[in-house]
């Protein structure tokens, strides 16, 4: 089993997931092609940008489960059901994980990947039910633009809609639409980042 060791530093949420999903099981294979998330057997990545403001979410799908591993720091993350990728817990397996911006009001965006796994049926196990584990983490991005225009469950919806393994479209565009860099001391000085 391959082992995954995410860091999570405050200002730099991307790392926080992107990297957990690589101990898929699947991995091992030979890849279909080479560079991005989608290399890897069983991923998928599909983006939803706003169009209000530069903001959205980025999705990661792995419908047949991926083991995760996560290391959260920072003075204020913003994370939904992260102890779940704790190895003691008994979940062992993630079928998607959502980055967003909005900060804490994008944690929404989660729900709306739920939705769309629970619609086929993708999830842990539990007698008759299917429960979908999606783990997420949040970007302040609320300086940029309208403040009032945030992911929420449908923005979720719409970036699994779009998941495909494809190389995916980095930059400006889904979770990155409104990221920024270099403003640990001054949110002033902060410049244009991406995904």
């Amino acid at each position: 089993m391959n082992t995954c060791v995410v860091n999570f530093p405050n200002a730099t949420f991307g790392v926080l997931l992107l990297g957990c999903l690589l101990s898929n099981p699947k991995s091992s294979r030979a890849q279909e092609r080479s560079g991005g998330l989608t290399a890897v057997t069983g991923l998928k990545v599909g983006h939803f940008t706003l169009s209000g403001r530069p903001t959205g979410c980025t999705v990661i799908l792995a419908e047949d489960g991926a083991v995760g591993g996560v290391d959260v720091r920072g003075g204020s993350p913003g994370t939904r059901e992260t102890d779940l990728l704790d190895p003691v817990n008994m979940i062992q397996r993630v079928h998607g994980v959502v980055l967003s911006g909005g900060s804490a009001f994008g944690l929404d965006a989660a729900s709306g990947v739920v939705r769309y796994l629970d619609e086929r049926h993708v999830g842990y196990a539990i007698e008759d039910v299917r429960v979908p584990i999606v783990v997420s983490a949040v970007i302040y991005d609320l300086s940029v633009g309208d403040p009032e225009i945030r992911p929420g469950p449908e923005c979720g919806y719409r970036a699994a809609t779009r998941a495909d393994r494809t190389l995916p479209t980095e930059g400006n565009v889904g979770s990155g639409a409104g990221a920024t860099v270099g403003k640990l001391r001054v949110m002033a000085r902060a410049m244009k980042g991406g995904v």
